[in-house]
């Protein structure tokens, strides 16, 4: 049996890394469904990048002078797609469109790079247009990595997500400049066992366990951003919990007490939607309060705060807000929900919304009275008729049984 050579080592041992790394993404794709492509993607990147090493390997033992450069074309080629299938991989996870055109001409250009290589000499050829395609393809991934850092994970510091992809773009870049510097260096270690070559393949470790670090750090995020919106959104509606608007609240009033701004908060009950619930059922009713939900989103504004504070009661917050302006809100939400019936068992059912409002009387007041005056209001609007909104005047006396 032949021995393996320091290249043969390190290129085996590249390829292990990468297909140990393939089945663990194809599990993860299993394990965490709202990843599944960009996992199946990665487990692409990480087998193809195995087949390049075995092919690049073969290709030292391989019979000159053909075969060799054939099987050396097609691991670079199996090389090139790895990083397709990364970059695909990526653009499915931050949500940006695929880039198939620009993708197309990366693959025209390597196909006619490889069939370059095939000629005598040609080698170096290749190394210079597949080196600048993989370096291309890395700087756009780390753009890609860089803009979901900053614009949708607000990292302090986004460009630290793309470093280990711009560190290879550099790595690909100088090879592509070596080999157009220096083609016969490059050619003629290409084919033998040399620095170059264990060089390259210990460098690709760093920089695939790199990419796979900055993969599963995206992963991490993602998960972690899901568990802090779960644990401050209703389950249901997806508007704020109880807990978390009521904190909302508390900085608002501290912030009202530092600037003097004032704000105003709406108490909102569903009328008789007990009923709903009586006449067609729970998931029915969960239904119902899914499209109450999304009509308050659209009624109120990008500063104004809404959660749901316990079955078909809601709270909105309205920063700067005063009751004047807060008023024609209200009207426009009970209107609006009275003109928008929801659908259940092939019915139109319309809804009713009663809304207590209360403005915060500076300095003093703290949250409790100001919820129990909304709440007081809200009372009156109930009292009255339903379908209606009630303000709460400044010296209105909360009732102590409803104030959350």
């Amino acid at each position: 049996m032949m021995a393996m050579s320091a290249t043969d080592v390190a290129f085996t041992m590249a390829g292990l890394m990468q297909a140990v790394l393939a089945v663990m993404w194809l599990l993860g794709a299993v394990l965490i469904g709202d990843t599944r492509r960009a996992a199946l993607h990665w487990a692409a990147y990480a087998a193809l990048s195995a087949v390049s090493f075995v092919l690049l390997t073969s290709a030292l033992h391989a019979p000159a002078p053909w075969p060799a450069e054939i099987v050396r074309a097609v691991g670079n080629l199996a090389g090139v797609f790895a990083v397709l299938a990364l970059q695909r991989g990526i653009r499915h996870f931050v949500g940006k469109p695929l880039g198939l055109r620009a993708q197309g001409v990366a693959i025209v250009v390597v196909l006619v790079a490889a069939w370059i290589g095939l000629s005598p000499g040609g080698g170096s050829v290749r190394v210079v247009l597949t080196s600048g395609v993989l370096a291309l393809l890395t700087l756009a991934m780390a753009r890609d990595l860089v803009s979901h850092a900053r614009d949708e994970l607000h990292h302090r510091w986004p460009i630290a997500l793309g470093v280990p992809v711009i560190l290879a773009a550099a790595g690909f870049a100088f090879r592509a400049v070596r080999a157009l510097l220096n083609p016969d260096s490059v050619a003629s270690q290409m084919t033998r066992d040399s620095a170059l070559n264990v060089g390259s393949a210990f460098g690709y470790v760093v920089i695939a366990l790199a990419f796979h670090a900055t993969l599963m750090a995206l992963v991490v995020a993602r998960l972690t951003a899901q568990l802090r919106h779960r644990s401050r959104h209703d389950g249901l509606t997806g508007l704020l919990d109880r807990r978390a608007i009521e904190e909302g609240l508390q900085a608002q009033m501290q912030r009202s007490r530092r600037t003097g701004e004032t704000f105003s908060v709406l108490m909102l009950d569903l009328d008789h939607f007990k009923s709903i619930n009586d006449r067609f059922g729970h998931a029915a009713g969960d239904r119902a309060l899914k499209h109450v939900a999304v009509l308050l989103e659209e009624s109120f504004r990008e500063v104004d705060r809404l959660g749901r504070i316990g079955g078909e009661e809601f709270l909105a917050l309205m920063p700067g807000a005063t009751l004047d302006a807060a008023g024609p809100v209200a009207e426009r939400v009970r209107e609006r929900l009275s003109a928008s019936p929801v659908v259940l068992d092939s019915s139109d059912v319309h809804l009713s919304v009663s809304i207590g409002m209360a403005q915060w009387n500076p300095p003093d007041e703290d949250v409790s009275r100001l919820l129990g005056r909304a709440d007081s209001a809200l009372y009156l609007a109930k009292a009255q008729g339903r379908d209606r909104v009630v303000a709460a005047s400044a010296e209105q006396t909360p009732l102590p049984t409803l104030a959350l």
